[in-house]
């Protein structure tokens, strides 16, 4: 028997709670992981909540990520005692995920525990963590260096956002942070981030072009901002696209594309191939400065899982929250 948070849908509504779960439950895989740490992120607020069409079937146990050890494998890959790590792959929306004590999983969709994070550290980080240095890596893939100038971040005290103020601020950037939440200024600065402006700078329909401020930008929010933002950049800008926190329409022109040469980088974290996974895990080794995670982190149990995911949503969680799923 393990427990785990299991969202319902039937006759009787929709539902999500702690439940004890036996271990014949579990759905097919060729890996059994004892989860020790698991997350909880947008995507997880969304399904538990029921607010977006996330989970596709039910039952359903939520968690896009999951750190923990190898109980019992027949991939080739991985033996029992392995410490393993898991993002997307539609774990939480079509396959059971990490919010519970046990997870039953293909072992292509694992990525051993990078050295020198614990399990802890890695939910820390989790996909969150793991998008922002994707963006990251294709701000590079175009070019962008410390010296071409400002980079910005929008939902800056968000998981992915905190995450890159954090990565981009010890390569040498000099990063403006985008939040709501002027309260959270401190925190941004003590990231590393270099200013801090108001999201509504951004957030309501603006111009075609604007004047040309930014080098490149980490966007999870969509929307306004993102059309605000490609039409602020510099000349050869790059902007990398990860979120839809305002909403999932772009409503922009083409200008800044084809006056500007701008350059618009869609970050799928989800279906990433092994080798970019291992990639971004080796750099956020190298490039996350592991003492700003204690700032970045809450770490809550599962009984507190149903009620911060409504506080995710609301924009009431700053940076990343670990759930101990043990506890």
């Amino acid at each position: 028997m393990f427990k785990a948070i299991l969202i319902e849908k039937d006759d009787a509504g929709y539902r999500a709670g702690v439940t004890e779960l036996a271990d014949d439950r579990l759905p097919e895989g060729d890996v059994t992981v004892r989860v020790a740490y698991s997350t909880l992120n947008y995507k997880d607020g969304l399904a538990i909540t029921g607010k977006g069409p996330v989970v596709r079937s039910f039952p359903m146990v939520p968690g896009i990520d999951l750190a923990g050890t190898v109980e019992t494998s027949s991939h080739v890959g991985y033996k029992p005692g392995d410490q393993v790590v898991l993002n997307g792959w539609g774990v939480g929306e079509t396959h059971w995920g990490g919010l519970g004590q046990k997870a039953r999983l293909k072992g292509d969709w694992l990525v051993p525990l990078q050295a020198p994070f614990t399990p802890a550290q890695a939910m820390a980080i989790g996909t969150a963590g793991y998008t922002a240095m994707l963006c990251v890596l294709a701000l590079e893939k175009n070019g962008i260096t410390p010296e071409k100038g400002e980079v910005l971040v929008t939902g800056a005290a968000g998981g992915v956002g905190s995450v890159a103020v954090a990565v981009l601020a010890k390569l040498g950037y000099c990063v403006a942070a985008s939040t709501g939440r002027p309260q959270e200024a401190d925190y941004l600065k003590s990231l590393g981030a270099a200013e801090v402006i108001d999201r509504n700078t951004l957030s309501a329909p603006g111009k075609p072009l604007a004047k040309e401020r930014w080098a490149a930008a980490v966007d999870s929010v969509g929307s306004h901002t993102l059309a605000n933002i490609c039409a602020q950049m510099r000349y050869g800008g790059v902007v990398a696209a990860c979120g839809l926190a305002q909403g999932m329409d772009f409503p922009a022109t083409v200008a800044p594309f084809i006056l500007r040469g701008v350059t618009l980088a869609g970050v799928d974290s989800v279906y990433r191939p092994r080798d970019q996974r291992i990639q971004a895990w080796q750099r956020l080794a190298s490039d996350l400065d592991v003492s700003k995670l204690e700032a970045i982190t809450t770490t809550i149990g599962l009984g507190q899982v149903v009620e911060t995911a409504g506080q995710l949503l609301s924009g009431q969680v700053r940076g990343r929250v670990v759930v101990d799923v043990n506890s």
